[in-house]
């Protein structure tokens, strides 16, 4: 059903705005509107331009609680006032920074020595001790890299001509890494002849201790110390602010309360009047919301609250909220889906809910398959809440009541007697169309009570709407309803070998309603008095109401047949359960099991989706069609319930 809507005016003096919604708005569900906006009428209202002031706090807070690894299992500290939590954030924030600046510096540290490792990295190879190296007053060193390219011609050079010892380190794809060493005296000579073999130098500081593999290690052990601190660090952050839990759950809980609370600024309104400054807030609650709301600030001297009743003529369309019961509440997912209803239509979560479940159980009649969606359906439901496993367990159960009714279990049909009919196999003698499958039929003539109940929900929304031309003159109206009951009662008399009525009977059955759609909209203007010509001359509105006609008598049609589905699938899920039995050797009396508990499993999941598609497809087009436009929006509320209220 839908939650009948009331739009409510709240004022006060200005100051007062925050323990109003603190101590009663933030206890009811209510969609503030924009008071500006909603209230063009009054004089002098103008925004409020406050900022707020819990939100710096809160961001901490949030942070803060955010690296604690079980917040949700932490009792809060309902003893702390709102000072004491603006300060035990603040603290918190103030060890927390002191702990960041001293891990950002070691984290500094760290890169500053992997920078060295990557310089001395390339050098490993090469056996020498750096510090007396890098202190050589007789030999001249070149730390540095040559391309591969080059590395070859080197050698050539130092075999030939140059004085010069080449000690290689590490190589890669490009490169290859090493020093040579040379005399003063040839240094000159032999640089020059490594330059133009584009010899790149790497210049090492006199920091360095042992060989440069001796070196890495040391850094590499300096590394591993310092992250060794930063560790330690983030143990004391973590444990400083697990000591502190409990204080900055509670204040996370509270400050959130009070930023949301604060930020119904953003719809609120001011006034000034005789010198005295007023807020002003206005939205959509719950009509029992409204009573109870009103009836606990009565005695507040500083509430005014003024409950509109004509909001239709100043506030647009209430919005939606839905409220069915639990079983049914999954269904509400296939109604968002298509759109809400408005306020003045019909909740069709019920007729979808029972429609959907009964149809999917006779397209999908199977004990056992049935008793795996419900028992899947319902646990899935029951743990994490989704919507369709609630729509599958209550398909399942149809499943499984059809399921006996066809005499079927886990697609064996030896095992239990059919309380019914076998779809596969039982037929019906019709006039003029010989034999046809039972299913087929019961599914045709089921489709046609479902689509009289559609027209019959069309006329009470058409009632609610105060609609005229949609209650007594559309083709989903009255009219098309006695239209196609009287066909239905044709059919049934023709196939049962009843006489049919006579001419001039059958000729007012069909002939009234026809010529009340076709000229609905010109009787439509007669009885609302209305002076609006048509847009249309009248020839062109007779050759386009030809055409919509016969666009109705073809959905009358092509409606009722699409129901033939049911039956079409409910036979196919037999035969394909015969094909899965066959294939596991059933018939020979020593079924491969696995091959059977697959099977089954593969039809669960693969038949039991199209089958779910179809029933949905049946349920929109030839169903919602005729009757549900889903024009609403939602209800949105600002706050949300909270029983407990709130410590000041």
């Amino acid at each position: 059903m839908i939650v009948k809507m009331k739009f409510i005016n709240i004022s006060g003096p200005r100051n007062d705005i925050d323990r109003v919604t603190d101590l009663y708005l933030s206890r009811y569900e209510i969609q503030l509107e924009s008071a500006l906006s909603e209230l063009k009428t009054v004089d002098n209202l103008r925004p409020f331009v406050e900022i707020n002031p819990y939100r710096d706090a809160l961001a901490k807070a949030v942070q803060f609680v955010g690296y604690l690894p079980n917040a949700d299992d932490v009792v809060p500290d309902t003893r702390l006032g709102l000072d004491d939590m603006f300060e035990v954030v603040r603290k918190a924030n103030e060890d927390y920074q002191e702990l960041q600046e001293k891990k950002d510096k070691l984290k500094k540290k760290i890169e500053e020595l992997r920078a060295k490792q990557q310089v001395i990295a390339p050098f490993r190879p090469v056996d020498c001790d750096l510090h007396k190296v890098l202190n050589y007053r007789y030999i001249t060193y070149r730390f540095g890299r040559i391309a591969v390219e080059f590395y070859h011609k080197m050698q050539k050079y130092l075999m030939d001509d140059l004085k010069a010892i080449f000690v290689e380190g590490e190589r890669d794809e490009s490169f290859v890494y090493g020093a040579y060493f040379v005399s003063p005296a040839e240094a000159q000579k032999v640089d020059a002849v490594f330059r133009s073999l584009h010899f790149e130098r790497i210049e090492l500081k006199d920091e360095f201790e042992g060989t440069p593999s001796y070196a890495y290690q040391s850094l590499e052990r300096e590394i591993a110390r310092v992250n060794l601190e930063v560790e330690d660090l983030d143990k004391q952050a973590g444990e400083m602010l697990s000591d502190r839990a409990p204080q900055l759950v509670a204040a996370r809980n509270r400050l959130e309360e009070l930023s949301n609370n604060f930020d119904v600024r953003k719809l609120a309104a001011r006034m000034e009047d005789n010198q005295e400054d007023y807020y002003i807030l206005c939205g959509w609650m719950a009509e029992e919301d409204v009573e109870k709301f009103v009836e606990e600030v009565k005695d507040d001297e500083k509430v005014f609250v003024v409950v509109e009743d004509d909001h239709d003529a100043y506030f647009g369309e209430p919005p939606t909220k839905l409220e069915n019961p639990k079983i049914f509440k999954p269904f509400e997912m296939f109604i968002q889906m298509y759109g809400l209803p408005a306020h003045n239509e019909m909740d069709p979560t019920v007729f979808v809910g029972l429609t959907y479940s009964f149809i999917f159980g006779v397209m999908f009649g199977d004990v056992g398959q049935g008793l795996l969606l419900l028992i899947g359906g319902a646990l899935i439901y029951h743990f994490k809440k989704a919507p369709l496993a609630g729509i599958i367990a209550s398909a399942g159960v149809f499943s499984t009541i059809f399921g006996f009714l066809f005499g079927s279990i886990f697609g064996f049909e030896d095992v239990i007697p059919a309380l019914w009919i076998r779809p596969i196999d039982h037929m019906t003698t019709l006039p003029f169309l010989g034999k046809l499958n039972t299913v087929f039929i019961v599914a045709v003539a089921f489709g046609m009570f479902l689509i009289m109940v559609a027209m019959v929900l069309h006329i009470i929304n058409a009632v609610k709407s105060k609609d005229i031309e949609g209650t007594w003159f559309d083709p989903n109206g009255a009219a098309g309803l006695i239209f196609y009951i009287a066909v239905v009662i044709t059919i049934v008399l023709f196939m049962t070998g009843r006489p049919l009525p006579g001419g001039i009977v059958m000729g007012v059955m069909f002939g009234v309603p026809l010529l009340l759609i076709l000229f609905r909209e010109p009787i439509t203007r007669v009885l609302q008095k209305r002076a609006d010509k048509m847009e249309t001359g009248k020839a062109m509105f007779l050759v386009q109401g030809f055409f919509e006609m016969f666009e109705t008598l073809l959905s009358y049609f092509s409606n009722t047949i699409s129901f033939i589905r049911i039956g079409a699938f409910a036979v196919s899920h037999a035969a394909i359960m015969e094909v899965v039995l066959q294939l596991a050797g059933a018939e020979s009396g020593n079924p491969n099991w696995i091959g059977v508990i697959f099977g089954n499993l593969f039809v669960c999941g693969f038949e039991g989706l199209i089958v779910g598609i179809q029933v949905l497809r049946l349920e929109y087009y030839e169903m919602f069609s005729r009757f549900y436009k889903g024009s609403g929006h939602a209800f949105d509320p600002y706050t949300k319930k909270n029983t407990k209220k709130n410590k000041k």
